[in-house]
């Protein structure tokens, strides 16, 4: 059963780790990675400084959307989650 549990996780995370998972859609990586912050916000809500550092990260990511940079959306949003994990020391994702 154990063993079971483990390959599907790996399974899982090798899909997620994948170039072909996320070929051709970056815009929705982004747009998720963008609401994952937004979900998080009861997590850095509770720091001033860390949800000063997080707001402007989540602007500056949503104008890089509507610039259609969505390469630098993804990196900024990326750089975000890692911050509140760090912060928070939510290793969830």
């Amino acid at each position: 059963m154990k063993h079971s549990v483990l390959l599907g996780l790996f399974v899982t995370a090798s899909m997620m780790a994948s170039t072909s998972f996320a070929d051709g859609k970056p815009a929705d990586l982004c747009e998720a990675n963008l609401q994952k912050i937004q979900s998080a916000s009861t997590q850095y809500q509770t720091s001033p400084e860390l949800n000063s550092r997080v707001s402007a990260s989540l602007n500056k990511a949503q104008g890089l959307k509507a610039q259609g940079r969505i390469d630098d959306c993804l990196a900024e949003t990326q750089q975000t989650l890692l911050l509140i994990e760090k912060s928070t020391g939510d290793t969830k994702k």
